[in-house]
């Protein structure tokens, strides 16, 4: 299997090149297209599974495509306007923000996990998720705007919502940007994750919820 991420770092398009029989596995509605012979199969994961999806941020459902008899391709976005990256899968896994999800080979585990506070903080609901795997495989993440790699060798703070994806081996907790409440919320930057350890950090150059924000704010009022 390949993933080949073009028109990068705006509007990228993922193309998944599979051999014969070969699988990808991608989050509901992110699939642009596929070859003819290419069979799509969704599944929930089951009841518990599929509802903790939904309240982490994501579709109840995921996608399994797969290329019977002969190569195929799919071809993949993300629902934000953005870059995407592949990431190999490591023994210790990645946790990632709910919406980063695209896809991944058939081999890798995504569980939504309960975050307490820390996930709420974040911006990620109640939940965020985990991506593990027994063997070698790959992980397609997707962000608004550009990702940037980062490496943390003993602490780091990102703002919350410019966080796409980090390793598992990094500890993280999250707080108040400033000395207080009042301050941080003065300040604009709000919340922020405080990273410990080393390890990597993919971040997103733009905050979606900002964005949001500030495009609402230029819309004409609605009429009743």
């Amino acid at each position: 299997m390949r993933f080949d991420v073009l028109y990068r770092p705006a509007h990228s398009l993922a193309r998944v090149v599979l051999d014969p029989n070969e699988a990808v596995t991608a989050e509901s509605g992110s699939m642009v297209g596929m070859s003819t012979h290419v069979r799509m199969i969704t599944a929930a994961g089951g009841i518990l599974s599929g509802m903790k999806r939904m309240f982490g941020g994501e579709s109840f459902f995921r996608n399994t495509f797969r290329a019977e008899g002969m190569p195929g391709e799919v071809l993949l976005a993300h629902a934000l306007c953005g870059d995407m990256r592949v990431l190999e899968m490591t023994q210790a896994g990645f946790f990632l923000q709910s919406a980063a999800f695209v896809a991944s080979t058939e081999n890798v585990a995504i569980e939504t996990k309960l975050g307490g506070f820390r996930g709420f903080f974040s911006g990620a609901g109640l939940f965020i998720l985990r991506a593990n795997a027994p063997s070698p495989g790959l992980l397609l993440v997707g962000a608004f705007g550009g990702i940037e790699e980062l490496f943390c060798d003993g602490s780091m703070v990102i703002d919350t919502g410019h966080l796409v994806a980090w390793d598992a081996t990094l500890e993280y907790s999250v707080g108040k940007s400033g000395s207080g409440w009042i301050a941080s919320f003065l300040s604009g930057e709000g919340l922020v994750c405080r990273f410990r350890g080393q390890g990597r950090i993919w971040i997103q150059s733009r905050n979606a919820a900002e964005y949001g924000g500030a495009v609402g704010s230029l819309l004409p009022p609605t009429k009743g």
